[in-house]
């Protein structure tokens, strides 16, 4: 169990110091770890707890704690939570008061332009290993295709989206299609 928990908080710990843009910016590598290195769960699992993780009200970190959980129960979701999120804690704290000693310094302006593009590209590849990972069922690829484009090319809220895509998952699925 101790190796287990170290696997937990080791991947974790370096993830976290990864996720420019949210922890959803590493779930293609967190996904490859889970899955494809540790073998700790196979694809589905993992875009299942991927799903509890952003239908649950919070931080979208949530699914690291469900990951630590399915792994070694409750032990696995405080090391792989304190793993996520102590780090970049302590990064963010010495990062602001070199922020505040810096002030309107060129160098940090070229830094913070560097990174908006990394996490752009990050949350991109997040969304194209959830998607690829999942269902693949005409319907299914038919209905992430539309939301994927009401989401980029509209202003509305996306929970537009999230709500239709449900509405017709469920329709398709007691219609028995799909």
């Amino acid at each position: 169990m101790s190796e287990l928990l170290n696997q937990l908080g080791t991947t974790f710990a370096w993830l976290s110091l990864l996720q420019f843009g949210g922890t959803n910016a590493v779930v293609p590598e967190m996904h490859r770890q889970a899955v494809d290195v540790l073998h700790w769960m196979d694809a589905q699992t993992f875009v299942n707890l991927f799903a509890l993780a952003q239908l649950a009200p919070g931080p979208n970190v949530m699914v690291v704690s469900l990951i630590g959980w399915h792994v070694a129960g409750f032990p696995g979701l405080l090391v792989a939570t304190v793993a996520m999120t102590g780090p970049p804690c302590l990064l963010a704290f010495g990062m602001s008061r070199l922020m505040q000693r810096a002030g309107q310094s060129r160098w940090l302006a070229i830094v913070k332009d560097g990174l908006v593009p990394l996490a752009i590209g990050m949350i991109l590849a997040s969304g194209w290993i959830m998607a690829s990972t999942s269902d693949l069922s005409p319907m299914s690829l038919g209905i992430t295709a539309a939301a994927t484009a009401f989401v980029a090319f509209t202003e509305y809220n996306l929970l537009w989206a999230l709500g239709t895509a449900i509405a017709l998952g469920l329709g398709a699925h007691l219609a028995g299609i799909g």
